[in-house]
């Protein structure tokens, strides 16, 4: 026979795990929601101003937000084939580890950017993908001085040989 405690806990046990289940399948149709209406405003702001003047930290915002919206529709996807019932098992161990690696490389490329910020005192705009690493600087003068300061400060935070692009914003 089942006493009081068992019960209790069966209850609160199947509770936990439907609000599991749904907060689990619940987040792609309301970033959806959330990204068609931040959209709509975006573009109602845009033309609703006449006279926009873009300055140097404004294009490293427009390329970060740029980045993050690749990012955001490669999650997506590789987001469905992991809840996707006809997905081979392969194929959501790769989704799984793509997703694991833009990760990781988010996290890296928060580091990289903060490091120089405080080494150099430089704003920067940094890209991975594989070994490819391009940073491009918010800075007018072009100097190779800095370009190679910075090649060897993201250098030093990799033990395998990394292929670095600087690019200077004008």
């Amino acid at each position: 026979m089942i006493n009081k405690q068992k019960l209790w806990f069966l209850t609160l046990f199947s509770l936990i795990l439907v609000l599991s289940i749904y907060y689990i399948t619940m987040p792609n149709s309301i970033l959806k929601e959330i990204k068609d209406s931040s959209s709509s405003k975006t573009v109602a702001a845009e033309t609703s101003s006449k006279n926009v003047k873009l300055t140097e930290s404004d294009s490293l915002t427009a390329l970060r937000v740029e980045e993050d919206e690749k990012t955001e529709k490669e999650m997506a996807s590789l987001q469905e084939i992991l809840q996707n019932e006809k997905s081979s098992s392969d194929e959501k161990n790769n989704a799984y580890e793509s997703l694991k690696n833009i990760n990781l490389n988010k996290g890296k490329i928060e580091e990289l950017e903060k490091k120089i910020k405080n080494d150099l005192k430089l704003n920067t705009f940094i890209t991975i993908k594989n070994k490819d690493i391009k940073v491009v600087v918010d800075k007018k003068e072009h100097s190779e001085k800095i370009a190679n300061n910075i090649m060897r400060l993201i250098q030093k935070e990799f033990k395998e040989t990394m292929y670095i692009t600087v690019k200077f914003q004008s």
